[in-house]
């Protein structure tokens, strides 16, 4: 049986229809359905993970705030930013979440060193940081053996609306980006040398690649539509 994944670039979109639309996806998907990533960036947005509490948001203004189903605290999603969501069948991966979590990492922190960026991990908070600011986030959900949600990196976007939050619930902590270490400043550039990285680290041999997932009216029906997509044999 091939391992196949579909790669989708959505542009720039609204969270709340692409975080509809990756929950439609997990809940029509089954047993044969392909495994996806879909790279997005997303208009300006402040996100709560389950367990995330509300005053960490520091000074939202005109800056909606949505409650999500991820794992994690507070965090910020914007234009320049790299949001990748993936999309796996886990247990056919036969991969714990710890796994995956690690495997992010790692691709993320090879692709840094490849614009001459050294990064860490940190034992007491998921994601990637250079000199203690955080550069990469991650917050993942499980149901029934699939994941979804994925990560951030932040690439060439204005960071400041992350002074109005203590990101990922801790006070103080400083964020950075790509384009501000001497690297890249274009999204899909980044987006697709991080995707070989990904590729290469979950195991997949049959890869598809388009730039036209989806139209704004069918976003869902083309979610559930995608989910029923089958993965082949040799």
């Amino acid at each position: 049986m091939k391992k196949k994944l579909a790669i989708r670039q959505l542009g720039l979109r609204d969270y709340n229809d692409v975080y509809d639309a990756m929950r439609t996806f997990t809940e029509y998907r089954s047993a044969r359905s392909c495994d996806e990533i879909w790279l997005v960036e997303h208009l300006p947005v402040f996100t709560l993970g389950r367990r995330g509490a509300i005053e960490h948001i520091l000074d939202a203004g005109d800056i909606p705030v949505i409650h999500s189903d991820r794992g994690g605290q507070v965090t910020y999603h914007g234009p320049g930013q790299l949001v990748v969501y993936m999309l796996l069948d886990l247990q056919r991966k036969n991969m714990g979440i710890l796994s995956l979590v690690n495997t992010i990492q790692d691709s993320i922190m090879a692709l840094l060193v490849n614009f001459g960026i050294e990064s860490s991990t940190r034992p007491d908070a998921p994601g990637v940081y250079v000199d203690n600011r955080k550069i990469a986030s991650i917050g993942l959900r499980v149901r029934r053996g699939c994941c979804y949600h994925g990560m951030s990196l932040n690439i060439a976007m204005d960071l400041a609306p992350f002074k109005r939050i203590n990101p990922c619930g801790y006070a103080g902590l400083e964020v950075t980006q790509i384009s501000d270490l001497q690297g890249p400043d274009e999204v899909d550039n980044v987006a697709t040398r991080l995707c070989d990285y990904l590729r290469d680290h979950l195991g997949y041999d049959n890869i598809t690649f388009t730039d036209s997932a989806f139209h704004d009216d069918i976003l869902l029906s083309s979610a559930r539509r995608i989910s029923a997509c089958t993965i082949t044999r040799d």
